[in-house]
């Protein structure tokens, strides 16, 4: 979480930056920065005082809010010190504010939802009065996406395991789980006319049943006195004219005995079922 501990840091350098602002000094909560006695200029100091993070939902096309699985809302509740010399007025220290959550509000990319301040007290170890101010951000972790905020380092978009999100090699999708829950997978192959044809499933079926479009299951050659098989099945254990892989299944296109498996013939079209 550096980003968010380096927070308060940032705020302080950009509004240091900001030309409208350079009659305030500021400096971070913590440590604490010795201050002149009586104080002669107006300085703020900036901390953070609560952070939330809570489950981001977003609405699916039905209208159905959806909890992301790797994003997060964060609500940050950050905290200003104003501290200005008595001869200033409890006024000012309500200017400084309004001018402060002005540029926060609208100059930066940062979702400041809400902001206030409470009552203005007086310290009389350095002759001053002090306001607290707060604004409370909204911030968004969603490490899929780039970031375009002001503040270089904050909420880095990385923050959430982003390289992980980004391995494709690694993340099962929406059509490998479709895949993977069906029970039988169904397909089609034009024969060749070599000995035998291997078909890739990506899985070792447990039935496996192929036919030969246009032809009856078996028909004889009489003058060959040959048997032609244009249907073949087999299971892990029992064959017939298919093997099983460990990968799919290969069809055979040969000639046993007096039965021939034609499971393979040029030109034909075979299609197939395999069941997992």
């Amino acid at each position: 979480m550096d980003s968010i501990v380096s927070l308060p840091q940032q705020i302080v350098d950009w509004l240091s930056e900001q030309e409208d602002m350079s009659d305030i000094k500021f400096f971070v909560e913590y440590p604490p920065v010795n201050k002149a006695v009586p104080l002669r200029r107006t300085i703020v100091a900036v901390g953070i005082e609560n952070i939330e993070i809570v489950d981001k939902f977003v609405a699916n096309d039905d209208g159905v809010l959806e909890r992301q699985e790797y994003c997060r809302l964060a609500k940050i509740k950050a905290n200003l010190s104003i501290c200005v010399p008595f001869s200033m007025g409890g006024q000012t220290c309500h200017d400084i504010f309004t001018r402060i959550a002005n540029a926060l509000t609208f100059r930066t990319n940062l979702n400041i939802a809400e902001s206030g301040c409470v009552e203005i007290k007086s310290d009389r170890d350095t002759d001053a009065l002090v306001m607290t101010g707060w604004f409370m951000m909204e911030a968004d972790f969603c490490p899929a996406q780039s970031t375009d905020e002001n503040f270089a380092s904050f909420l880095d978009k990385e923050l959430l395991c982003g390289s992980h999100i980004r391995n494709d090699e690694i993340h099962v999708t929406a059509e490998d789980k479709v895949k993977w829950n069906e029970a039988f997978v169904t397909g089609m192959y034009l024969g060749t006319g070599a000995s035998s044809r291997s078909v890739s499933l990506d899985f070792m079926p447990s039935l496996v049943l192929i036919s030969a479009s246009g032809y009856p299951a078996v028909v004889t050659d009489f003058a060959n006195s040959v048997t032609k098989n244009y249907f073949g099945m087999a299971t892990i254990d029992t064959t017939t004219g298919i093997t099983i892989t460990a990968t799919g299944f290969r069809a055979s296109n040969k000639t046993i005995s007096d039965s021939e498996y034609a499971l393979n013939e040029a030109g034909l079209t075979y299609s197939y079922i395999a069941f997992k």
